[in-house]
């Protein structure tokens, strides 16, 4: 051709590049920008290699190999950079470090903007929670369970031998205390170890297998305390993790590679949506929902400067701690507890026994039992959560059940009856059951389904996003950031 065409000439007017293009050139980078100190070589613009990588999640390409590729043939790309190519290196390093602690912001200018654009709310949210495979080793990991297991193990067989020392030499010991085996630091086992070592080590009468057994605890066990020691601290209130990816869980999900329900190292996306847009994520090493809604509704607060008045959620969110926490945000609670749905089945609540049914009469603090008599409180209890959230307990007693015709169906202990009630939840649950069945919460609850869950379906089905590409919670948290960014642009343009 005698005169070329542009690129810009080949995008067609309404494709989502222009969008990308439009949104990342609307947002302040100033953040960002901070993060480079200058001076030296010359570097490749933040705001253009931002819209490479989000135009490329929006494309379902992750890899930054595969991003400096189309950086050299796909012309939406090479118009974004202005026919730039960062290489692979480059890329892969502004996503993992320079992003660190900013994208969460540009981010939320973005969906500022959307708001203003009417495309979304930030005062109804519907929050719910999926997971994504960690960039680790499937078969490398580390159980909770299984170094209390070992720790106990070892602390039973030095009081065994230790027990073996003082009859063995019963003289020598007389005077000496025996050493604290509960939670003894490596330097202590070895000092207890040596002191056992020097007095058996010439008794004939010692069997070989036991000086055997002394030499391998003198010479790994230390080792080993260090070990667990250094595995519980990277643990904190985990069961597990992965050896290839420490701050990663293992989790039972819905997708699994070798069909046969195997838990596999993973991170807890906790996604809040209106209308199909991303308002806020946050990850998460704690496998279960129920957790992680007061963090992250706290981070939204801190991200939004307020918090929304209504959120909605599925029963995995339903706890005392979560409804305590939403009454002092503010916050309408639409979220169901745990028997909500059964309780709209009558023939559920028909002769049902359970302590969460039993009638209460505030007057003569009494507990009403289904033969109608009165239950007496009797003393009170705290229990204290995972979390450290205390819950309070009063605990009543029926008078005499011997002879009562419905002992059978009530309850099968020999002595009489005796129940704990919490009376915070018990208030907690009758205001969210008005809520949800109030008009406004009948129409949230049928549009949560399709509000929220159609987000992680679009990323798991449509974007081919199973796994994640970086490790550490900080830099997954970058790739979760990249994908909302993405979901939240291509919605825009549609």
């Amino acid at each position: 051709m005698l005169l070329p065409p542009s690129i810009d000439e080949l995008i067609e007017a309404n494709h989502p590049v222009r969008t990308v293009n439009r949104v990342i050139d609307s947002i302040d980078l100033n953040h960002l920008i901070k993060r480079y100190k200058g001076g030296g070589t010359s570097s490749y613009h933040p705001r253009m290699l931002l819209k490479v990588l989000v135009y490329s999640y929006l494309c379902n390409t992750y890899s930054s190999r595969k991003i400096e590729e189309g950086l050299k043939s796909n012309i939406h790309l090479m118009w974004l950079s202005g026919m730039q190519q960062p290489d692979h290196n480059t890329i892969n390093r502004f996503r993992g470090e320079r992003l660190k602690e900013v994208l969460k912001t540009l981010f939320a200018q973005v969906v500022e903007l959307l708001a203003q654009s009417g495309h979304l709310s930030l005062k109804e949210v519907y929050t719910d929670g999926t997971k994504i495979e960690a960039n680790a080793n499937r078969y490398t990991f580390v159980w909770g369970n299984s170094i209390k297991y070992h720790r106990s193990k070892m602390e039973s067989q030095l009081k065994e031998l230790w027990a073996y020392t003082e009859r063995v030499a019963a003289e020598e010991l007389k005077d000496e205390m025996p050493p604290e085996f509960k939670e003894i630091s490596s330097q202590e086992l070895e000092k207890a170890i040596t002191k056992i070592h020097k007095i058996l080590k010439d008794k004939e009468q010692v069997p070989n297998k036991v000086k055997q057994k002394l030499n391998y605890m003198k010479r790994e066990w230390p080792k080993n305390i260090a070990k667990y020691k250094e595995q519980e601290s990277i643990l904190k209130n985990r069961n597990s993790y992965s050896k290839t990816d420490n701050e990663a869980t293992f989790m039972r999900m819905k997708e699994d590679h070798m069909k046969n329900g195997q838990l596999k190292p993973a991170y807890n996306l906790q996604v809040s949506s209106n209308n199909q847009f991303i308002l806020h994520y946050s990850l998460h090493p704690n496998p279960t929902d129920t957790n992680t809604l007061v963090p992250h509704l706290h981070s939204f607060k801190k991200l939004y400067k307020s918090a929304p008045d209504i959120v909605t959620a599925d029963a995995d969110y339903g706890s005392e701690e979560n409804y305590v926490f939403l009454k002092q945000q503010n916050i309408k609670a639409l979220i169901k507890y745990s028997t909500f749905d059964k309780e709209q089945d009558k023939n559920y609540l028909k002769e049902n026994y359970r302590s969460d049914y039993l009638a209460y009469d505030a007057e003569t603090d009494t507990v009403i039992c289904p033969s109608g008599k009165p239950m007496h409180q009797t003393h009170c209890y705290t229990r204290t959560t995972s979390t450290g959230f205390k819950q309070n307990y009063t605990n009543y007693t029926a008078v005499n059940c011997k002879d009562c015709i419905l002992r059978s169906k009530c309850h099968t202990a020999k002595s009489n009856r005796s129940v704990g009630i919490n009376h915070s939840l018990r208030a907690h649950k009758q205001q969210v059951n008005e809520n949800l069945k109030s008009e406004e919460g009948v129409y949230h609850r049928k549009k949560r389904c399709h509000d929220v869950e159609p987000v992680f379906a679009n990323i798991k089905h449509n974007k081919k996003f199973n796994r994640f590409s970086l490790r550490g919670i900080k830099k997954v948290e970058i790739e979760a950031g990249l994908l909302a960014l993405a979901h939240n642009l291509k919605k825009a343009a549609q």
